[in-house]
């Protein structure tokens, strides 16, 4: 066995330690949901928490310009916070220095999923709020 290839242990694939794809979707053959099949407590297996149906893409482009950072950044972004943004255009700028249009329609405890402006389209993305520098919807 070789312990050097993560790969067959994660299930989601990597782009600099960021996933694009539906992150409740599941492997193959698997029902939609969290990975077993089973989600939190309460919940019926296959629907993410969080309240509220996952969105499709928005049906047009994000607005055309690209608003400043802000100058004061927050050790971490609070869920509470970035729930405001839920079904807006949000500008996320993450610690890695790449910043984007974004379109979240879920956020859990600690990440947020939605619709990135990429290659003039949108892509399904999700990220990890510790991951997140700072944000702004309009």
């Amino acid at each position: 066995m070789d312990y050097t290839d993560y790969s067959q242990y994660y299930p989601f694939p990597l782009e600099d330690d960021e996933y694009r794809q539906n992150p409740f979707q599941g492997p193959p053959g698997q029902q939609p949901g969290f990975p077993g099949g089973f989600g939190p407590p309460g919940q019926q297996p296959g629907f993410p928490s969080g309240g509220g149906q996952q969105g499709g893409a928005p049906t047009s482009p994000p607005p055309s310009f690209t608003p400043q950072p802000q100058q004061a950044t927050t050790f971490a972004v609070d869920p509470g916070a970035i729930r405001g943004c839920l079904f807006r255009n949000t500008y996320v700028w993450l610690r890695n220095g790449r910043s984007f249009w974004f379109y979240p329609t879920f956020v859990g405890r600690t990440s947020v999923a939605g619709w990135r402006w990429r290659n003039w389209r949108w892509t399904y993305y999700g990220t990890d709020l510790n991951r997140i520098r700072s944000f702004r919807c309009f």
